[in-house]
């Protein structure tokens, strides 16, 4: 029985420029879009370690963050690659150093984006929460 799948977003936040760390994605799974770092919720993994492990993962260990906290969750669906997520969303606020490529097949680019100006298309979760109006600079986040 197919069951949907836990993926955990992490949004790392720069608040003197009020810029957000964001990759434009390729390879198989939403390729063209601009996306957090994130993944799978690993067997007895915390989420929160889940989002700081996919951060290094995909861009580098040079990058410093605080501690995650729990923000929000989105129910993503993508029929087309027969894909459904529940995606628990993990803020983070950035101390130092700078993204680059770990994984050259998944990842054509980081940036850091505005987050009123985050180029289209996003993926499907990112695009849920600024439907939603949602801001991870004015928002309460989890202890």
């Amino acid at each position: 029985m197919d069951k949907p799948l836990i993926g955990v977003a992490c949004v790392v936040r720069k608040h003197q420029d009020r810029t957000v760390l964001i990759h434009k994605r390729k390879g198989d799974h939403a390729p063209g879009t601009h996306a957090f770092a994130g993944g799978h919720l690993e067997m007895w993994e915390d989420p929160a370690d889940t989002a700081i492990r996919e951060l290094c993962e995909e861009a580098g260990e040079d990058i410093k963050v605080t501690h995650p906290k729990f923000w929000t969750i989105t129910n993503t669906c993508f029929y087309d690659e027969g894909k459904h997520y529940v995606v628990l969303f993990y803020v983070c606020d950035w101390i130092e150093g700078e993204p680059e490529v770990m994984e050259e097949d998944k990842c054509e680019y980081w940036e850091w984006y505005d987050w009123e100006q985050i180029p289209a298309p996003l993926m499907q979760g990112l695009s849920q929460l600024k439907d939603r109006g949602m801001d991870p600079f004015h928002t309460q986040v989890q202890q």
